[in-house]
């Protein structure tokens, strides 16, 4: 039998007006640019979080990132090396280095459980909205992804259907192997939908409204934190696409695994 860890509940309705900063960090990956540079323009209110990207947004990474991105997000830690190291939470290219140094925090960061995120998107062709668990990385062995949801806006049809991803990357974990694929459902993205993972020591299952989806093994067995995140991609601009990409956070709720 597989020893399923004890887990502390944990719950984020965003009831209030300010973000529990005790838990995220409104900043995406800022080792690589800076906090101030890579900050999110949010706000919480009538008990939801808001991530957006508006016009004067600039971009992501600027000097490193290509092809450029917009990036609005949180996060429930954060870590780095010194500056000039290259050590940090998801390099996106070898080589990359430390431009300002990030203190340790662990805002919520569990090994295991039923991890259940409800939310929407506004997005386009030129967008995405995404959550998914990372490795911290204070060891660098311990960078692997889970992820709950990640949804493009040119995979969003007039029937009323989405392609949802889910699943594994690796990366740089020798003990997980890579397994993500996106699930087509009649579901409207643009409407409040719970997305989760049932994940386990052997498994993880990803669910969407209740319903399994797909299913991986040997899933990671480190501490992982949250992040909820809204891009977009400059050079996918076409015609009068001038929307605002938002996502929308209703709550994020964690508990045991379901037996």
């Amino acid at each position: 039998m597989v020893e399923i860890p004890d887990v502390e509940p944990f719950l984020d309705d965003f009831d209030g007006d300010t973000l529990d900063e005790s838990v995220w960090l409104p900043s995406y990956l800022p080792a690589w640019s800076s906090l101030a540079e890579a900050a999110a323009t949010y706000v919480v209110a009538d008990s939801l979080l808001r991530l957006s990207i508006p016009p004067q947004q600039g971009v992501w990474c600027a000097r490193d990132h290509r092809p450029p991105i917009r990036v609005s997000a949180v996060q429930s830690g954060n870590f780095s090396g010194p500056v000039g190291s290259t050590v940090g939470q998801q390099p996106f290219r070898d080589g990359l280095t430390v431009r300002e140094e990030q203190e340790p925090f662990w805002g919520w960061t569990p090994s295991g459980g039923f991890v259940e995120v409800r939310m929407r998107g506004v997005v386009t062709a030129r967008s995405m909205f995404a959550a998914w668990m990372i490795g911290l990385e204070d060891q660098p062995e311990r960078c692997a992804e889970l992820c709950i949801a990640e949804i493009f806006g040119d995979a969003v049809r007039a029937d009323g259907s989405c392609a949802v991803g889910s699943g594994l990357h690796a990366f740089r974990d020798p003990d997980v192997e890579e397994d993500f694929d996106a699930v087509r459902l009649p579901i409207d993205p643009a409407e409040l939908h719970t997305y989760a993972v049932d994940w386990r020591p052997d498994r993880a299952q990803f669910l969407v409204d209740g319903e399994q989806v797909r299913s991986v093994r040997r899933p990671p067995r480190y501490p992982m934190q949250l992040v909820l995140a809204v891009f977009d991609f400059p050079d996918r601009a076409a015609g009068d696409d001038d929307a605002v990409p938002e996502l929308v956070v209703d709550l994020v709720r964690s508990q045991p695994s379901r037996r």
